[in-house]
């Protein structure tokens, strides 16, 4: 189990945590080689003595029981009091709706797969967008196209025809570092980076930043903050989470919902530049086994209570008016279906007063229910249905067991009445249209100078500097400059997931052109400080350079497409090369490492004078330039201020490293953080990788998504990515004449894969049956292997059906294969029309019968 025989965070106060803070304690870092030696400035935190834990807590070992006790949990207060005349007006909407109306409300369409008319007929409550969809199909529709589809879906749903009293419809999105997308918005840190800064004051302007941006577009809700304390580094969504200290989350909750709520209780709570939060996932996402997103959380009944619900104690005292339900598990329960957890701890002993949302079709995944059919998350405690693509079916099911009693009129009631709440307190009834609100279609407030600004600021301050050996830093502005590295001049690595597009991967300078990259801010800087920058993504240079600023790091990825086996940096460049080569020849260099989580970077560390964790800046990319030179571009002095929020590891198998643990041996602390003047020398690190994963794995493609290091590449091959079994882990791939997939890299070792039994294991769902041949080949370095003709079994699946194909890898050549060279394991041709759906392509152990090759 993930935190048995380690001492927790006392207790269920949010005192006892906050003193974590202040404790400070003998570093007992100590690499390989070399010990880092932590400024005494630097204060690191230590684990609470044991006189300090209550009983509760040293008796968490024994309540593992999957049983929960919700008179143990604290007693809460939303910080919203009920409002006499909004409950009048609830019982007078009840009265006057019909059935088929009150389910309406419990159903959320995705705008890709729900039209205006639709939400008439169906009387759809609330709709979202997800990642990937946009207004009329396009991710990147101007300002204007996202008010002009919000007006067609708020007037549909006051369509009066039907019905006694229209009810307006509700739209939210994942607007979860900034309006992020809507091109032109001011995108910024992502969660992980803004628990590096600890600044709530800080964190409650972001959210008013952010709510009145959404405004700008006509919006109602964000599906933001995520108050996750991720206790495994491999979890995909690690930087989603503020920390891995239930402090930092606690202090970062209320302060967010406040930001994009307003204060509670007082006139411009929910006001025309707010819009509704909604805090997420209940609960424990961030504490399953092995950090796998959507898993098992195998923890105590006091863990879920003192670490992971720290974030929703001081969000409902905000008064946060949604509450998102988790995909995760509780010792086997599905948190959308845990009565215990979504009712008796949330509503009556947390005091929340909003309403539950569920996640991404994930009531589907609780037994006995389809994403077309299940009353039993209603009956758990859920509100509204996420059903992006599933809603009709689900409505029609929900309204029969509404009607059968299987759903009791009392609950649905119950569902209905909290929903109607929070859209009076929002002011749905009295707003109008939403073309016609106040912020609604001023563009001039998204990307504005101000936002800019506190975006800026929160660069500044989430930048954690690792390493300054001989105090190379600050720079001077007047010194010749070289900037190497693929993530320098690169939107989407500094911008990372949920950024215009779900994971984020295609997002462009064109889709935020108010931004800074991180080159453009560095040579702005110097430009006006007199010196000179050149960039060179391969590291090759015309003049040679004073210093050398490295920015690298990992691609974007969200969710369960970001989850990893191990914590070693796996880069798809040669920049470590480039960074040694560097070194050699003299040339000061300073890394500025973008990445979603803690890596295990040993090896660029010692190749490194200087080291900054930074994290995913947003688009203000000149904020790191002016903590890294002398005096910013403004002429200002701004030091390195961000500490630590999640342990660094030591080793790359140090996966679930938490400040409190009782053996807690980080190679930098939680809460460490060296400022421009602090010198510590951090070299010889231990660059041994021998407790890590294989670095070539066994999937070559996952979840539609390949897997390092293999890039995908198309050839007159189109590409969409939609749902199997979870939200887009699959892609369809369109054959109009010759093209071609593959799955490209440097020539990679796979010896250790290549058993007597190993084939290619495909799982495809043939959506147009090829007219043609389709060949399925590989290559390595001395060119392709033989070709496997697959069309005839393709021709032989079940249209529409996901089925798997196997191919021995022993058929793909006749003569022995150099396995330690392989450029491309999978290549599929066709030269006919094709429509192929592929969740997973692997390779693995095949039975006897598929070791069969053509004509045997």
């Amino acid at each position: 189990m993930a935190f048995m025989n380690k001492p927790l965070l006392t207790g269920a106060s949010i005192a006892i945590l906050v003193s974590l803070a202040a404790c400070s304690g003998k570093d007992k870092a100590e690499p390989a080689k070399e010990k880092v030696q932590v400024p005494a400035a630097v204060e690191q935190p230590k684990p609470v003595p044991d006189e300090k834990l209550t009983e509760e807590v040293k008796l968490a070992h024994t309540d593992v029981t999957g049983v929960i006790h919700p008179a143990t949990w604290p007693q809460g207060k939303s910080g919203l009091s009920r409002d006499p005349a909004i409950e009048t007006q609830i019982t007078s909407l009840l009265a006057s709706m019909t059935l088929e109306q009150k389910v309406g409300q419990t159903i959320q369409a995705d705008i890709g797969s729900v039209t205006p008319e639709d939400v008439r007929q169906y009387r759809l409550g609330t709709i979202l967008n997800g990642g990937s969809s946009g207004p009329y199909g396009d991710d990147r529709a101007l300002p204007s196209e996202w008010v002009k589809l919000a007006d067609e879906f708020w007037v549909a749903s006051m369509d009066p025809e039907g019905v006694e009293t229209p009810i307006p419809v509700f739209w939210g999105i994942d607007a979860v570092h900034g309006h992020s997308n809507v091109i032109g918005a001011t995108i910024f840190p992502h969660n992980i980076g803004l628990g590096a800064a600890n600044d709530p004051v800080l964190i409650e302007k972001i959210g008013a930043a952010t709510a009145k941006e959404v405004a700008v577009t006509g919006l109602d809700w964000t599906f933001a903050p995520t108050l996750a304390v991720a206790r495994d580094d491999r979890w995909g969504r690690i930087y989603e989470s503020y920390s891995e200290s239930p402090e930092i989350v606690a202090r970062y909750g209320g302060a967010m919902v406040r930001g994009i709520q307003g204060k509670a209780g007082t006139e411009g709570f929910l006001g025309a530049d707010r819009v509704v939060a909604t805090a997420k996932h209940f609960i424990a996402d961030g504490g399953t086994s092995g950090g796998k997103d959507q898993g098992d959380a195998l923890i105590s009944e006091t863990e879920l209570r003192t670490i992971h619900a720290a974030g929703y104690f001081t969000a409902i005292d905000a008064g946060v008016q949604s509450v998102m339900a988790s995909f995760s598990s509780w010792h086997g329960v599905k948190m959308h279906g845990n009565r215990a957890l979504l009712n008796d701890v949330l509503f009556d002993r947390l005091g929340f007063d909003g309403f539950v949302v569920g996640d991404w079709n994930a009531h589907g995944k609780i037994p006995g229910c389809t994403n077309e059919d299940c009353p039993d998350v209603l009956k758990a405690g859920v509100d509204v249905y996420m059903a992006p693509d599933s809603w009709k079916p689900l409505y029609a099911s929900t309204l029969a067991a509404a009607k059968s009693g299987e759903i009791s009129m009392q609950r649905l009631d119950e569902a209905v009445a909290r929903i109607l709440r929070v859209k009076i307190r929002a002011g749905a009834f009295k707003r109008g249209r939403p073309s016609a609100r106040q912020f609604a279609g001023k563009t001039e407030f998204l990307g504005s100078p101000e936002h800019q600004a506190i975006a800026r600021e929160a660069v500044r301050k989430s930048l954690v500097l690792l390493k300054n050996h001989n105090n190379v830093l600050p720079l001077s502005g007047a010194a010749n400059i070289l900037v190497i590295g693929a993530g320098a001049d690169s939107m989407s690595t500094q911008t990372g997931g949920w950024t215009i597009s779900w994971q984020g991967l295609d997002t462009t300078h064109e889709d935020f052109p108010k931004g800074q990259t991180i080159l453009e801010g560095i040579t702005e800087l110097v430009s006006k400080a007199g010196g000179k920058t050149e960039f060179s993504k391969d590291g090759t240079y015309k003049t040679k350079p004073d210093v050398v600023i490295a920015v690298y790091g990992e691609l974007p990825y969200a969710e369960f497409k970001g989850d990893l086996a191990d914590l070693a940096f796996k880069s798809e460049d040669d920049h470590l090369a480039q960074l040694r080569a560097m070194k050699a020849a003299n040339v000061p260099v300073v890394s500025v490492f973008l990445s979603g989580r803690p890596l295990w970077v040993n090896a660029e560390l010692n190749a490194s004078d200087a080291f900054v964790a930074a994290w995913l800046p947003g688009t203000e990319g000149g904020g790191i330039a002016d903590v890294l030179f002398e005096k910013s571009v403004q002429g200002a002095t701004h030091e390195f201020t961000g500490k630590l929020s999640f342990s660094w590891p030591r080793s790359a198998d140090q996966t679930s490293l938490n400040v409190g643990d009782a053996e807690y041996d980080p190679l930098f602390a939680y809460g460490y953080g060296l400022s421009k003047t602090d010198t510590v020398a951090v070299s010889n690190l231990d660059e041994s990788i021998a407790n890590a994963g294989p670095a070539i794995g066994k999937y070559v493609f996952k979840a539609g998504h390949n897997q390092a290091p293999w890039a995908l590449n198309t050839q007159n091959v189109s590409r969409v990515n939609f749902d199997r079994f979870a939200q887009e882990d699959a892609a369809r791939f369109s054959w109009q004449d010759d093209g071609m997939i593959s799955f490209d890299g440097e020539a990679a070792d796979m010896n250790n894969l290549v058993q007597p039994d190993a084939g290619l294991i495909l799982s495809v769902k043939v959506e147009t049956a090829p007219i043609g041949p389709v060949f399925l080949s590989a290559e390595n370095a001395s060119g392709p292997l033989a070709k496997i003709e697959i069309g005839d079994q393709l021709r032989a699946l079940p249209v529409g059906e996901w089925q798997k194909i196997t191919v021995a890898l022993r058929c793909l050549s006749t003569k022995p294969v150099d396995w330690t060279s392989i450029s491309a394991p999978v290549v599929i041709s066709a030269n006919a029309p094709l429509v192929l759906g592929i969740s997973d392509i692997t390779i693995d152990g095949v039975s006897e019968e598929d070791q069969k090759c053509a004509g045997e």
